[in-house]
């Protein structure tokens, strides 16, 4: 996948820079994003229309060169890095082999981003190179507009959602419901810690891995990031969020069901029937030249038109809609754009998340969560799993 830079080229011409600098590891999207390269240790990226990498040691020398989509890949020893050691002590000589680096390239001046290593700027400075900081983040809004190579790797991490999404509900669907409430399978407690397990294994088997999963039961649900723990109950909302990361593309998924074993209550119901209007009228708005605002506005609108408190009517409210419409996905779980209240314009290319939600500690919460590409006539949703309540 290579990246469209043009905007970066543009980028720096308006700044009046030479080049854009990063010093990080690989787990920093915009480094893997900008390198192509995977690497757990930080390493230095410059872009000066050209991409170029520079390694402290060798070990990643040889892979970055048949890996990354650099036209250059060098180490510190290519710049004497010994001899500067000998000469300026360990710490100082690599500010001298950064700026010798830059140099070789006539690079005189850089962008950095918001996060850039303050002794790494320092040290530059202090060799007569021009470091700029990037306050807006020039890469991070490039990543938020995907190519169809991305927008594939985003559905074959969706995908393999899916399945894990299916071997959750099944286990929902599977369970009894025992005296006090509590859902069984096997004769033994179904929890949330054994519905992550299943999720988990299945992610694994379909190439994706995750840090942690939500599945949230009664009241743990009307925390929108309780992640959930101890028995699930029948008759209570049961929010399962899912955003697993492919392991070979990094790409994420991101998506949301609430299931309900048995009879759920009257408000819960009218809960989730409002929710799935939310969730229409947000794909309603989805389209280019519609604003991220334009979105959320349209999800707050039906729940205020039902009573319903949120952020928009009420910035003090803790219950009700009490979370932005939804964000980007890519490299990164959240990321540009913003279907809030900032939400920007959206472009073909953006991959957003439509999640609206109710949430109440004396009720439980309710959220529904699809992934949709824009398209230059509206939008894909490239979410395939039906969206069932009772199981």
């Amino acid at each position: 996948m290579e990246p469209a830079l043009s905007a970066l080229d543009a980028y720096l011409d308006d700044a009046g820079v030479d080049g854009y600098l990063l010093d990080a590891d690989s787990e920093v999207s915009d480094q893997y994003y900008l390198s192509g390269f995977d690497a757990p240790d930080p390493f230095i990226t410059l872009y000066d229309g050209e991409t170029r990498l520079l390694f402290p040691r060798s070990l990643e020398f040889g892979r970055a060169k048949r890996e990354s989509r650099a036209e250059t890949v060098e180490r510190y020893v290519d710049f004497d890095h010994q001899q500067k050691v000998e000469e300026y002590g360990p710490d100082e000589a690599v500010s001298h082999v950064l700026a010798d680096f830059l140099a070789a390239y006539d690079v005189e001046s850089v962008a950095v981003p918001p996060r850039f290593p303050l002794r790494t700027a320092d040290g530059l400075r202090a060799r007569g190179v021009d470091v700029t900081a990037d306050t807006d983040g020039i890469v991070t809004e490039i990543r938020a507009t995907k190519t169809e190579t991305e927008v594939d790797h985003i559905r074959t991490a969706q995908r393999a959602n899916e399945a894990a999404m299916a071997a959750a509900e099944s286990l929902l669907d599977a369970s009894d419901i025992a005296e006090d409430d509590t859902l069984e399978v096997d004769g033994e407690t179904l929890t949330s810690e054994r519905v992550k397990e299943e999720i988990e294994v299945t992610l694994l088997r379909n190439g994706c891995s995750l840090d942690e999963t939500i599945v949230a039961c009664g009241a743990d649900a009307a925390d929108p990031h309780d992640r959930g723990s101890g028995p699930l109950l029948a008759h209570e909302p049961i929010i399962i969020d899912i955003f697993p990361q492919d392991k070979m593309t990094k790409y994420h998924a991101d998506m949301t069901r609430t299931f309900v074993k048995g009879e759920p209550s009257e408000t819960v119901r009218e809960w989730y029937d409002l929710t799935e209007r939310a969730v229409d009228a947000a794909f309603d708005a989805l389209e280019p030249g519609a604003t991220g605002a334009d979105v959320h506005d349209a999800v707050c609108d039906v729940y205020e038109d039902a009573g319903e408190p949120t952020l928009r009517d009420d910035d003090r409210t803790e219950t009700g809609f009490i979370h932005s419409t939804g964000h980007g996905v890519g490299l990164d779980v959240h990321e540009l754009p913003r279907l809030a209240p900032n939400g920007g314009e959206l472009e073909p290319g953006h991959i957003v998340t439509i999640e609206p939600g109710l949430y109440d500690p004396d009720v439980g919460g309710v959220r529904i969560e699809d992934i949709a590409v824009v398209t230059p006539d509206g939008y894909e949703n490239l979410t395939e799993y039906e969206i069932q309540f009772v199981v």
